[in-house]
């Protein structure tokens, strides 16, 4: 990759071997900057504002108000509520965990990291201004979900922003701390603390449980293969002090009328059903809701 990489607007021949294929094919391409867009939005039955967020990085928040602006000003006034979508996101950036979930947050605690002394914790707090306005969130998470969309998930559970629809996510609420050992000799990786959501559950080796669990219908073929084991099956990994969940589903239909999750959320933002009658979790440490879907107190 490294030899790959070089000054902007500058080209690149590439020699490609494709399997089934005797010769190789030349392929030229021009250097550039890549943005990768890591938040896509539509408008979902008519009146409600759907938006996916792919990954944590340095653009998320910036194209999470973009978007969020640019629904509220299609549906209007008719707008019923938002559906934040973070299934299948690995996560990442921190501060953009933080910054997207104060977003939709007024005050209080997103997010606190604690090491083995007392005097390491550190705690991000949310300010004021609701991107959204107050209205109603529905957050969809499953067993991909992980890290920074765990911290986001987490947040608005835990402040009562959001109902979280879908499968138990991963499990990583774990800190990496990268240490230089000097140039040209690489650099040492270490864990150094957790994270913890506002409330004080720690996320490693347990994930996020939703509010309301749905369980897609896998098709045969695929059902040996949509389950994500979480970070609790990992060899090697950072215990919890509590009781650790591995297993989770991670399929997501991808015709959008075959999506459960998807469509139980519509039904809440519609007022179809609440919380109470959509088979609330039974198990972890989060308690089913029994109101509607969460507004802005």
């Amino acid at each position: 990759v490294e030899k790959m990489r070089g000054p902007v607007n500058t080209k690149i021949k590439l020699k490609i071997i494709r399997k089934g294929q005797d010769n190789p094919i030349d392929v030229t391409l021009v250097r550039d900057n890549i943005r990768v867009r890591s938040v896509r939005a539509r408008v979902e039955a008519d009146d409600i504002a759907y938006i996916r967020i792919t990954t944590f990085n340095e653009q998320t928040t910036e194209g999470l108000k973009r978007e969020v602006g640019n629904l509220s000003n299609q549906i209007g006034d008719k707008l019923k509520g938002y559906i934040i979508d973070l299934r299948n996101n690995p996560g990442g950036l921190l501060e953009e965990a933080v910054t997207v979930s104060d977003s939709f947050l007024e005050k209080g605690e997103i997010v606190s990291t604690r090491g083995r002394n007392a005097e390491e914790t550190q705690r991000r707090t949310a300010h004021a201004g609701d991107l959204t306005k107050g209205k109603p969130v529905i957050v969809l998470v499953n067993g991909g979900s992980a890290s920074a969309s765990e911290i986001v998930a987490g947040a608005l559970q835990d402040h009562k922003r959001a109902t979280i629809v879908g499968t138990r996510s991963f499990g990583k609420g774990s800190v990496q701390t990268i240490i230089p050992l000097g140039s040209g000799n690489g650099a040492l990786r270490l864990t150094t603390a957790r994270y913890y959501t506002p409330s004080g559950k720690s996320i490693q080796a347990k994930g996020i449980v939703p509010d309301i669990e749905v369980l897609q219908d896998v098709p045969d073929e695929l059902k040996a293969r949509t389950d994500t084991k979480g970070e609790a099956s990992l060899r090697g990994h950072l215990k919890n002090d509590g009781d650790e969940k591995t297993g989770s589903q991670s399929y997501v239909p991808p015709d959008a009328k075959d999506d459960k999750a998807l469509k139980l959320a519509d039904d809440l933002l519609h007022g179809i059903k609440n919380s109470a009658s959509a088979a609330p979790t039974s198990t972890g440490d989060n308690k089913a809701t029994t109101d509607k879907p969460k507004a802005a107190n």
